[in-house]
């Protein structure tokens, strides 16, 4: 877990905040009712931090000695820091452009349940015999195709800023389990309603609020920081998007049971985490 370092509320950290930036230390900041956070983000970089506190206490010089290495490119930079998450962004970005160049074949493998053409008609395939079949794949893929720029741009902003938070403070894998857990779940609900042709990681980006929101809640040592009312947008954009409004600014079609599952999914896995979790007992 990324180390957590605790100071008094009447405490000024700009200059540490400050001098951690200028040593490349990747750090979040937050606080609670016990005093300030600053939370390193790298393990490996967790000694090199804990030297920069000293000397600050000590009131030493925090300038970087010798050359300051070069910041790395933008997409090197964005996997060091959230490589999974980037990896996400970049197959949705892969899959947008495959549907675009290969068209409904694409598409057809992606959805669901399979769907076909007899005649001039769409014949859609079933789940439980999709299944049966071996393409086990069709409980997530959908979460990958999207049907617009805006759509897509939309999707992965919100997977980058949630995504990255949960894999820079609980791993990995902790990231993994909760695309894959609410992409499977908000399929599902989306489908339950009678629709087989949807898509996008919007019912994913949900799951990843509710659970940035939540543990943030119930653990705010975690490190997670979501600004209140972001989270009072969120709720009132998925409100509106199950109202006439939607189709009002062109917006139909709108997975909202997607949407609602994820949320309530993320909801759910951060409760467990913070209750039942390894690390749950964690300030």
């Amino acid at each position: 877990m990324p180390k957590a370092l605790r100071f008094p509320h009447d405490l000024d950290l700009s200059p540490l905040r400050q001098a951690l930036w200028a040593h490349r230390i990747g750090h979040h900041f937050t606080d609670d009712d016990e005093g300030q956070l600053i939370i390193v983000l790298s393990d490996a970089q967790e000694a090199q931090a804990l030297e920069l506190v000293a000397r600050w206490q000590r009131g030493e010089s925090l300038q970087p000695e010798g050359p300051i290495a070069r910041s790395p490119g933008v997409l090197r930079s964005a996997f060091a820091r959230a490589p999974v998450t980037t990896l996400s962004i970049i197959v949705c970005i892969l899959c947008f452009a495959l549907t675009a160049i290969i068209g409904d074949s694409f598409l057809a493998a992606m959805t669901i349940v399979p769907i076909g053409v007899e005649g001039e008609q769409l014949v859609y395939g079933n789940l439980p015999e999709a299944l049966a079949s071996g393409q086990i794949w069709r409980l997530l893929t959908p979460m990958l195709l999207h049907f617009g720029w805006m759509h897509l741009i939309f999707n992965m902003l919100w997977l980058w800023y949630f995504g990255r938070q949960i894999e820079a403070l609980q791993g990995p894998l902790r990231f993994i389990l909760l695309v894959v857990i609410s992409g499977i779940i908000a399929n599902l609900a989306q489908y339950a309603t009678g629709v087989v042709l949807f898509g996008g990681m919007s019912g994913v980006d949900y799951a990843l609020l509710g659970y940035v929101w939540l543990f943030s809640r119930l653990r705010p040592s975690s490190g997670f920081n979501i600004p209140h009312m972001l989270m009072i947008f969120m709720l009132i954009w998925l409100v509106l998007c199950m109202t006439p409004f939607a189709d009002v600014i062109g917006y139909g079609n709108i997975a909202n049971e997607a949407h609602l599952g994820g949320l309530l999914t993320g909801l759910a896995c951060a409760l467990i985490a913070t209750r039942f979790g390894r690390n749950a007992g964690q300030q």
